[in-house]
């Protein structure tokens, strides 16, 4: 492993941060986290405490809860949610580490970030999830096929920074693919999660199980996922991944279909919770509002089922 490219900041301390935490200080990684109040208390006291084929184990974490502006590192990873990551960015404004690495999605690009961190900013999306259940990761893993860690420069080229990042996702095991847009992907994930996840609260209320197994509710998701990925594609946005584009193809049978079943799942049933429903629902209010911004922009008017 290189030492010019292994101090590495994690700034959230989420489930997602904890995640990339614990993956990299296996491989051998410097790695701090950055976290506030509560969770900054219990990561000292405690360690990071996750869960592992059924044994909870800790791993001790160097953890701060101030960054000094010339505390240098290789890589910033902004391990926050959509509606907390221009936040974090501006605490980071005159922090003087060259790589920024926001892991959120993001529905109408890049303009406010760059205002605050500038050509520092280098998109990227998580490839896993789970929940933090009294104080303890429980990791979620999809297939490497599925879930990889995206990233890639704003202007698709394949920098030196691109390159150490994809070496350091190597060495510590973590699947990673570097995209040449990832503004139209993370856009596409923001249409996915909205049309997905909405369904599960209305008026601020989080969905019952059995209203949620239901085959009306199936169909919400299948023709507003539809009505936006057209809505994007509208405004020029490449629908990435390509099997998304698949979608707007199949029969609303076969997807109503398809999501009755993944509204069955122990994922959905975790997303349900009352922690995680509000706190996901911050995000994709936001999301939403900012994808109808960006489409307001480019002067398309989606058939959106409200």
């Amino acid at each position: 492993m290189s030492t010019k490219q292994d101090r590495i900041l994690i700034f959230g301390a989420g489930v997602i941060g904890c995640m990339y935490a614990i993956k990299l200080m296996e491989a051998g990684f410097d790695v701090t986290l950055f976290a506030r109040s509560n969770k900054y208390k219990s990561l000292r006291e405690n360690g990071l405490q996750y869960e592992d084929k059924g044994t909870v184990r800790s791993i001790q974490v160097n953890v701060i809860d101030t960054l000094e502006n010339d505390d240098i590192y290789d890589f910033i990873f902004v391990t926050v949610r959509y509606d907390r990551s221009e936040s974090a960015l501006l605490a980071l404004k005159d922090n003087q580490s060259k790589n920024v690495v926001t892991m959120s999605s993001n529905s109408m690009g890049f303009s406010s970030w760059l205002d605050i961190v500038g050509d520092r900013l280098l998109p990227a999306f998580p490839g896993f999830g789970g929940q933090i259940k009294d104080g303890v990761l429980h990791a979620r893993f999809l297939p490497k096929i599925i879930a990889a860690t995206a990233f890639g420069e704003i202007n698709g080229a394949v920098t030196e920074r691109i390159e150490n990042l994809a070496k350091i996702f190597k060495i510590a095991k973590l699947p990673y693919v570097i995209k040449k847009d990832m503004q139209s992907y993370l856009i596409t994930h923001s249409v996915s999660d909205i049309a997905m996840l909405s369904v599960l609260q209305s008026e601020n209320k989080i969905m019952d199980k059995k209203t949620a197994r239901t085959r009306r509710t199936a169909r919400k998701i299948t023709v507003t996922l539809k009505a936006y990925l057209r809505a994007i594609q509208k405004a020029g946005v490449s629908i990435d991944p390509p099997i998304l584009k698949m979608v707007l193809h199949f029969p609303n049978l076969i997807l109503d279909l398809f999501f009755m079943t993944w509204l069955r799942t122990n994922m959905v049933r975790d997303m349900m919770l009352p922690d995680y429903a509000n706190n996901a629902n911050n995000e994709i209010v936001l999301l939403s509002n900012d994808l109808m911004k960006f489409l307001n922009q480019n002067d398309i008017k989606s058939e959106i089922i409200n």
